[in-house]
């Protein structure tokens, strides 16, 4: 994707490391800015107030872990991760939420601000498989109260993602 003008200036003063692997690939996206509040505690539901989005349209980025490899599960704000099915996609066993400290080192990305696109080590990545009914889905572009929108497909294209049922009420 060229980006020209405006939006061309916007791209370079917001620039992360998701934008920038998602305009070298060539995907369409949107940016969205907000300003995040460091008093919130649910980096998910502030980005769907402030978006003013569908939230189940709105996806966290997590990662998992087994003790030895690491994965990311990515699901609607509103629902749960089902770990043990993400677990299962990933091909992990007995996985379990991933340390803070581990998630920064292996993604380059601060928690609320973790992008399943241009992650510093890519890590195998299952995506909720809702998003593939969507016209476009929002995740996070690597900063706090900065959120790419683009097409699901986009999305598994850009990470490798496989889809399945991952999240839960």
């Amino acid at each position: 994707m060229a980006l020209t003008g405006d939006m061309a200036k916007r791209s370079q003063r917001l620039a992360t490391p998701a934008i920038a692997a998602l305009a070298a690939a060539g995907i369409e996206f949107r940016l969205h800015e907000y300003a995040h509040d460091p008093a919130v505690a649910s980096y998910g539901d502030e980005a769907v107030a402030a978006l003013g989005a569908d939230p189940s349209a709105v996806f966290k980025t997590l990662v998992i872990t087994d003790g030895s490899r690491f994965g990311v599960a990515m699901v609607p704000v509103p629902t749960r991760l089902a770990l043990k099915a993400a677990g299962a996609a990933l091909g992990l066993h007995r996985p379990t939420m991933a340390d803070p400290a581990d998630v920064t080192r292996l993604t380059g990305y601060v928690l609320g601000g973790v992008s399943p696109v241009g992650q510093r080590r890519r890590l195998p990545t299952v995506l909720d498989d809702t998003a593939l009914a969507l016209p476009t889905v929002f995740c996070s572009a690597g900063r706090r109260g900065l959120e790419i929108e683009l097409a699901p497909a986009d999305l598994v294209a850009a990470t490798d993602a496989i889809t399945a049922v991952i999240a839960t009420s």
